[in-house]
């Protein structure tokens, strides 16, 4: 991508937690870093665990995306390098969850990370082909925030029995937000996490979800990997601490076949 364009924003979300949405966010915006496009994560999530996965110590986080919600600080000087090349990151703290709270008489409180972003792009300043924003795993004014400063939506959907039933769920939650704050909001893809090909079930819920939503699902499944599950407890993506894992390797096909779905996508 060219830097002159504006840098995709995808929000990777899902109001269901557990299904690897953090580690998505992490390797995803790794691997692209990885093939040239540099990438920027936005940690909007008060756990912080996106910032601890990439090795930012909380000793660290001077400005947050806290400080750029309520206006304390613009998008541009909370932005901190990672140990990965071409790879940037917003973090978080626990502050962000006052957030919510703080902002309820705000004008424009569900753009104020798009407001942000659309700053930050303005003064020339943005060289990030992709913004990946992770979100909290609940329908709270953060996430909100997330989807109304995005283009679209990447969807981990972990393989077990309830799948479907949280994916409809942040169906309806997209439509609402197309309805009333970003009507060109779209699913850039579902991704399928945690697949064991030993259990019946993750073959079962693979079908079932290919089935109900058809091409929108990504063909790279990514896999159930202990070495994906050690990586953050080192501050690190899986992709630094064991490449050739077959987690690691599944988040560069995933890359790949993200980047090949951007290519193929009607000019603006």
């Amino acid at each position: 991508m060219s830097d002159k364009r504006q840098p995709r924003v995808l929000v990777v979300a899902n109001q269901k937690g557990g299904v690897g949405k953090t580690t998505t966010a992490i390797n995803l915006g790794t691997a692209l870093a990885a093939v040239g496009e540099p990438t920027l994560i936005v940690d909007i999530d008060p756990q912080g665990n996106a910032s601890t996965g990439l090795g930012i110590l909380r000793s660290e986080r001077k400005l947050t995306t806290y400080d750029v919600l309520v206006g304390q600080a613009h998008l541009g000087e909370a932005i901190v390098p990672t140990r990965i090349p071409r790879l940037s990151l917003v973090p978080s703290t626990v502050d962000l969850s006052g957030a919510e709270l703080e902002l309820i008489d705000v004008a424009r409180r569900n753009f104020r990370l798009k407001d942000a972003l659309v700053e930050y792009s303005a003064h020339g300043s943005s060289s990030f082909s992709y913004v990946l924003i992770d979100c909290p795993p609940s329908l709270t004014l953060l996430t909100v925030n997330a989807m109304a400063a995005a283009d679209a939506v990447v969807v981990p959907l972990q393989c077990e029995f309830f799948a479907l039933e949280g994916l409809s769920q942040l169906l309806k939650t997209i439509d609402l937000v197309r309805a009333n704050l970003n009507p060109s909001l779209e699913i850039q893809g579902i991704v399928l996490t945690m697949f064991d090909k030993r259990n019946k079930l993750s073959d079962q819920v693979a079908a079932d979800v290919r089935q109900h939503m058809g091409a929108m699902v990504y063909n790279t499944m990514i896999p159930r990997n202990v070495r994906i599950s050690e990586a953050p407890s080192h501050g690190l993506p899986a992709l630094v601490y064991d490449l050739r894992c077959p987690g690691s390797q599944a988040y560069i096909k995933l890359a790949g076949e993200l980047i090949q779905r951007e290519r193929m996508r009607p000019a603006a």
